[in-house]
C-alpha cells in the first residue's frame, strides 16, 4: 500500500489539472471519498485545479457539490476515480479523456482498470483509503477539519454506523483520528439518521408489506405505482436497505425497485451468506454482503429469489 500510495502522490504532484470520479448514484463513501481527496489536494496545492464531477444527489448536499468541467480540461488533467469497483459505473463518462487514470477502491477487483489501481478489499470503504492516505504522507498531503469530516461521513455510512463486519479495529482508529479534527461526528449522525415524511411513510410499507420466507429470505416489490403513491424516487428507497435485516428470523434480502423502464434495480443484502456470486449473474456485483443487481422483468426476480433460498437453505444446514 505504501508504494502505491507514493505512485499516486507524485501523479498528483506531477499535475496541474486533476478531475474527480465516482460511482452513479452516490451514496455517502462515494461522495466522501471523492470530495475529500479533492479539498486535500486543494489545500496542499492551491495553485492546482481540482474538480469533482458526477450527477448531484438530492439529500446528500451536506457532502458537498460538483463541478462544471468543460471537455478541454480532460486531455491536460489526471483522472482519479474513487469507490467504482467497474468502468460501467463510472459517473460522467469523459473519464477516459485524461493524461492517466488511477483507480481508488475497496470493492472486489474483479474489472481492472487504471494506469495506478490501489484496491484495499480490507477498508471498510475507500473513505478509509483516502484518510490513511494522507495520514500515511503526513505533512505532504496534511488532514483538513472538513476533509475529516466529509472521510468520517463516508466510513460512517459503507459500515452501517459500525454495525456491519467491514468495521476492523483500524477501521475504529481511524475514525478516531478524524474525529480528532474541528467538526461535529454527532451532526453527521443526525443527518444520515433523518428522513423526509415520504421516506418514513414509505419504511412503515416495507416493515408492514415484505415477505419472509421459512429460510429467513425477506423481499419486496416497490413499483411504480407504489413509489408514485408516496411521492418517491428511486434515490429515496436506499434508506430502506437495512431495515429488513432488523427484523428477527431474516437471513438475507432482497429490495426490488421497479424503475421507469420496467426493468429493476435489485438491492441485496445478507447476514452472512455470500451474496455478490449471484449479483454478478444478473448484470451487478458489489461486496459479499451487500451488492446490487439489475432485474430485466418478474421472471429474473424469482430467479434471484431462488439462488437466494438455496444459498440461505445450505447457509443454514452448515449452522
Amino acid at each position: 500500500m505504501k508504494k502505491k500510495f507514493e505512485e499516486i502522490y507524485a501523479e498528483i504532484e506531477k499535475n496541474d489539472s486533476i478531475i474527480i470520479h465516482r460511482h452513479v448514484r452516490p451514496d455517502p463513501d462515494a461522495l466522501g471519498s471523492q470530495r475529500g481527496l479533492a479539498l486535500l489536494i486543494k489545500n496542499k496545492f492551491p495553485d492546482k485545479k481540482v474538480f469533482t464531477v458526477g450527477q448531484e444527489v438530492d439529500g446528500l448536499s451536506y457532502l458537498g457539490t460538483m463541478d462544471e468541467v468543460s471537455n478541454e480540461i480532460f486531455p491536460n488533467s489526471l483522472v482519479i476515480l474513487t469507490d467504482t469497483a467497474n468502468r460501467p459505473r463510472i459517473d460522467d463518462k469523459r473519464y477516459s479523456k485524461g493524461n492517466k487514470l488511477i483507480k481508488i477502491d475497496h470493492h472486489p477487483d474483479e474489472d481492472v482498470y487504471g494506469d495506478i489501481s490501489l484496491v484495499n478489499t480490507k477498508a471498510s470503504s475507500c473513505s478509509e483509503i483516502i484518510a490513511d492516505f494522507s495520514f500515511y504522507l503526513d505533512e505532504r498531503l496534511p488532514m483538513t477539519a472538513e476533509s475529516a469530516r466529509l472521510l468520517y461521513a463516508g466510513i460512517v455510512a459503507d459500515t452501517g454506523r459500525f454495525l456491519y463486519p467491514a468495521t476492523t479495529p483500524h477501521t475504529l482508529e481511524v475514525a478516531s483520528k478524524l474525529m480528532e479534527f474541528d467538526f461535529s461526528a454527532s451532526e453527521i449522525s443526525q443527518l444520515m439518521n433523518t428522513n423526509t415524511k415520504k421516506v418514513a411513510y414509505l419504511s412503515g410499507y416495507v416493515l408492514q408489506n415484505i415477505m419472509i420466507s421459512e429460510e429467513g429470505v425477506a423481499h419486496i416489490i416497490l413499483t411504480q405505482n407504489m413509489l408514485k403513491e408516496y411521492k418517491a424516487s428511486d434515490e429515496d428507497t436506499a434508506p430502506l436497505v437495512s431495515l429488513p435485516g432488523t427484523i428477527e428470523g431474516v437471513l438475507c434480502w432482497a429490495i426490488f425497485v421497479e424503475q421507469p423502464t420496467g426493468t429493476y434495480r435489485c438491492r441485496l443484502r445478507s447476514k452472512g451468506p455470500v451474496i455478490n456470486e449471484i449479483a454478478k449473474l444478473h448484470d451487478g456485483g458489489g461486496h459479499p454482503l451487500a451488492s446490487g443487481a439489475n432485474a430485466a422483468d418478474q421472471k429474473e426476480i424469482e430467479e434471484i429469489l431462488a439462488q437466494f433460498e438455496e444459498l440461505a437453505k445450505n447457509w443454514n444446514t452448515k449452522q
